[in-house]
């Protein structure tokens, strides 16, 4: 009978063997994986599932935050899961997730959020999708806006903490923004085998918006020609916004297309004078409720609205999160207790669209994944309405 054990790595053999996993399960090359590992094993972010004590299966963890209902949520982000070749197929995944998830409730967490390779494995452990990410081309010669009022500058070392907070001020009004810590910033600054040029557009309260840019050519056109793939690009104000955008339209002698990633509704696109772009859907995330009542309490509702919501709530991995409970919202602020008469009847995993408002109560119930009177359905639909979740940041 195989033996399970979960934890972090601990020596060398074990670090290698995660780094053959992910380089086979993301066709890395084995030392851009090494690199990849070892920074995450500094970072106490690498957890694995041992079977016979052998590494059949790891994952990286990433702690930060996530706006919701202009609330920052702390979030447990998953990435770079893997499983070993000889493990594929016997349940090594679905069995780290059970020990993971447990850990990440234990240690206080309320909410875990990833992109999903494949969704029944996810599913099955609690996630459901729950927000969209978009990919944005606009024509860089549509970007051509007679706005220089602001000054513009390359980023230096010493502004980094203002761009971090200028970011902040700005996904804070972004529902299912990232609140941002050390591993996706780095993503943003230095991404893999890519070299990010950073500036920062300054008014009289100081940076009021920036743009980090990545430079590739395009193999399209018998004259090749540079796509400009935007890492991050803030704007606080309308005029840093116009700024930027007319930064970009500078470079339409050399690039075609400017590429950046956020939701279906980019405020920036509203400054084009005709429909020079394109705005698809990139990708879903997936969310996880660790903690259900700490995830209720933990996210903002409208100021106006006030409620309660009966709920009965079923989670067959998390018993902690399995009964019922009275939500009550007032103010903008939310307070659970236990009790209730459980008017809306839900899996846990139906939950996660809910509580993010990807999917109203009633779309819900039309796919056969909550059920609940009329009564609490409208309740539901008020209490989380609100713009439709996305995310900038891969991970």
């Amino acid at each position: 009978m195989e033996t399970d054990n979960y934890g972090p790595p601990k020596d060398e053999q074990e670090l290698a063997a995660i780094a053959d996993i992910t380089a086979q399960a993301f066709a890395m090359p084995l030392a851009d994986s090494e690199t990849v590992v070892r920074k995450n094993f500094s970072e106490s972010s690498l957890r694995i599932l041992r079977v016979d004590g052998d590494v059949a299966a790891t994952l990286t963890l990433i702690r930060m935050g996530q706006f919701l209902g202009g609330r920052a949520v702390p979030l447990i982000g998953v990435g770079g899961v893997g499983v070993a070749p000889a493990h594929r197929g016997a349940g090594a995944a679905t069995r780290l997730f059970h020990r993971f998830l447990r850990e990440m409730r234990d240690e206080g967490a309320p909410l875990s959020v990833l992109y999903p390779a494949t969704q029944p494995l996810y599913r099955r452990v609690g996630y459901e999708v729950s927000g969209a990410r978009y990919e944005i081309h606009v024509e860089a010669a549509s970007l051509e806006l007679g706005e220089r009022s602001l000054s513009l500058r390359p980023m230096r070392p010493s502004d980094d903490a203002a761009v971090e907070a200028c970011y902040r001020r700005f996904a804070s009004q972004h529902h299912g923004w990232l609140d941002r810590g050390d591993y996706i910033w780095r993503r943003v600054r230095t991404p893999r085998n890519d070299t990010a040029y950073g500036y920062v557009v300054e008014g009289a309260s100081g940076i009021e918006g920036y743009v980090y840019l990545v430079r590739s050519l395009s193999p399209q056109g018998a004259v090749p020609t540079q796509v400009l793939k935007l890492t991050d690009f803030t704007a606080t104000t309308p005029a840093a916004a116009r700024r930027l955008l007319r930064f970009l339209g500078d470079h339409r002698s050399l690039a075609r297309d400017v590429m950046w990633f956020g939701g279906a509704d980019e405020p920036l696109l509203a400054l084009l004078r005709e429909q020079t772009y394109q705005v698809k859907l990139s990708m879903h995330w997936m969310t996880r409720l660790l903690d259900v009542p700490r995830a209720l309490e933990a996210r903002g509702f409208a100021p106006g609205l006030s409620g309660a919501l009966h709920l009965d709530v079923e989670d067959d991995l998390l018993p902690e999160n399995t009964g019922r409970f009275v939500l009550e919202v007032e103010g903008g602020t939310a307070r659970v207790r236990p009790g209730g008469e459980g008017r809306l009847k839900l899996h846990v995993r139906s939950l996660a669209p809910l509580y993010t408002g990807f999917l109203t109560p009633r779309a819900l119930q039309l796919a056969g994944m909550l059920a609940g009177d009329d009564a609490s359905l409208d309740t539901a639909s008020a209490l989380f309405a609100g713009p439709a979740p996305s995310l900038r940041d891969m991970f």
